[in-house]
């Protein structure tokens, strides 16, 4: 699947420095240093209500991952899929009487144009979920011959073929992997937000309540496909699993998402993966935290969502959106208001007034550069970065084209378009 254009990153004079990042696994800070090609895996959207800002906020985090990457001189090999066929996608098309493809394809469409608008840069492989289906049909059918995955019983199934789970217990005892490795979550918390995000904890027949669906038995009326594992179609996490190992390898630099993914999501992606290759999913697992509106945590659920392409078509600039997010660390959880767009194109202005006055005769080293890549080393601290850009323009020194590239290159913002 196509993604979307690629935006042009100017290339800084000397490298920086590979940012540390929290790990949640192990609640601490952790170095991106790679000898080889930094690797990153970043779950996608499953395309409905695309793309409100708590979608643009995680996306955005990674793009500055990204660009403090290649800032550093790294090689990146970025992996994104989109969830296009799930529950919540059909029982989405069929509120509104639409076929579900239609309506994943409009949505990754409209999230094309949105990441496009607010220059992200772009996954290498941008995978939908229905593009490689026979490929997690193959990798459930190794964890059954392994032994990770077990049968429950369908009375719903067309053909009384079995729904298949991963078994967690022996996951657990024959791998590196252990519930709750990566959520450090106590199991009460584990149960009820396995029950709120997807999880089915009350399916008889299961060995572990907290066990997770790999495969489901064709129903009659939904989407499934003919594999080695007969008709259906797959459980979400193995999909992410599947995606991931097939185009990054067994063991990848970053496993990156929202906080609200963090369980059972990115639990189980990495409990799959390493099942089927033996080796820990990710060094470093990283995740975005949620905004919220109107009091409560911005959601689809909800329906309190303020959406990119809305704020764009009722006259706001992408770049002050950029900035509005980039104001807030992206690990917090935090609100938006009305205000914070406001205080964003405020801001705006002032950088582009300053930029106006570029002196192309300037240094090519820029102290501005430096201040940049230290905050942005520093788990991509951006609020740093962007006082760093405040200070410079409060200073009263015209900027060299250094700086401005550097306020580009880093933090995505174009003040000379």
């Amino acid at each position: 699947m196509k993604s979307w254009s690629r935006p042009w990153v100017p290339r800084l004079p000397g490298n920086g420095q590979p940012p540390r990042l929290f790990d949640t696994s192990t609640s601490t800070f952790v170095s991106t240093v790679t000898s080889g090609t930094a690797s990153l895996y970043v779950c996608g959207i499953t395309p409905y209500d695309a793309t409100h800002l708590g979608h643009a906020s995680t996306y955005l985090a990674f793009d500055i991952l990204v660009r403090s990457w290649l800032d550093a001189g790294y090689d990146v090999d970025y992996v994104q899929n989109t969830t296009d066929v799930d529950d919540p996608l059909l029982e989405r098309a069929t509120l509104l009487g639409i076929d579900w493809r239609v309506l994943a394809e409009s949505q990754t469409e409209l999230f094309r144009g949105d990441m496009e608008a607010l220059s992200i840069i772009p996954p290498d492989h941008y995978v939908p979920v229905t593009a490689v289906i026979p490929e997690v049909a193959a990798a459930v059918d190794a964890l059954v011959v392994g032994g990770f995955a077990y049968e429950v019983p369908s009375a719903e199934s067309i053909d009384s073929a079995p729904d298949l789970y991963f078994d967690s217990a022996e996951a657990g005892e024959a791998t590196s992997w252990h519930l709750g490795l990566e959520s450090n979550l106590d199991r009460a918390d584990m149960l009820a937000l396995f029950a709120e995000r997807g999880g089915d904890p009350d399916r008889p027949g299961k060995r572990d309540p907290l066990d997770p669906l790999l495969w489901r038995a064709a129903r009659a009326g939904e989407p499934v496909w003919d594999t080695v594992l007969g008709l259906g179609r797959p459980g979400w996490h193995i999909e992410c699993s599947v995606i991931a190992v097939n185009r990054l390898g067994s063991s990848i630099t970053v496993q990156g998402g929202g906080a609200d993914l963090l369980f059972p999501h990115h639990e189980f992606s990495a409990a799959h993966a390493t099942a089927l290759t033996g080796e820990p999913f990710a060094r470093i697992y990283s995740h975005a935290g949620m905004i919220a509106y109107d009091g409560e945590k911005m959601s689809k659920s909800l329906g309190n969502l303020v959406l990119v392409s809305r704020l764009i078509e009722g006259g706001a600039d992408p770049r002050a959106i950029r900035l509005a997010l980039l104001g807030h660390h992206y690990r917090h959880d935090w609100e938006w208001t009305d205000d914070a767009l406001v205080a964003a194109g405020t801001r705006l202005a002032l950088w582009r007034a300053w930029a106006e006055r570029e002196q192309h005769g300037a240094p090519a080293i820029d102290s501005l550069i430096a201040a940049l890549r230290v905050a942005l080393s520093d788990d991509l601290d951006t609020v740093a970065a962007l006082d760093a850009v405040d200070r410079a323009v409060a200073s009263g020194t015209a900027p060299g084209t250094a700086a401005l590239d550097a306020v580009h290159a880093l933090l995505g913002i174009d003040l000379r378009s």
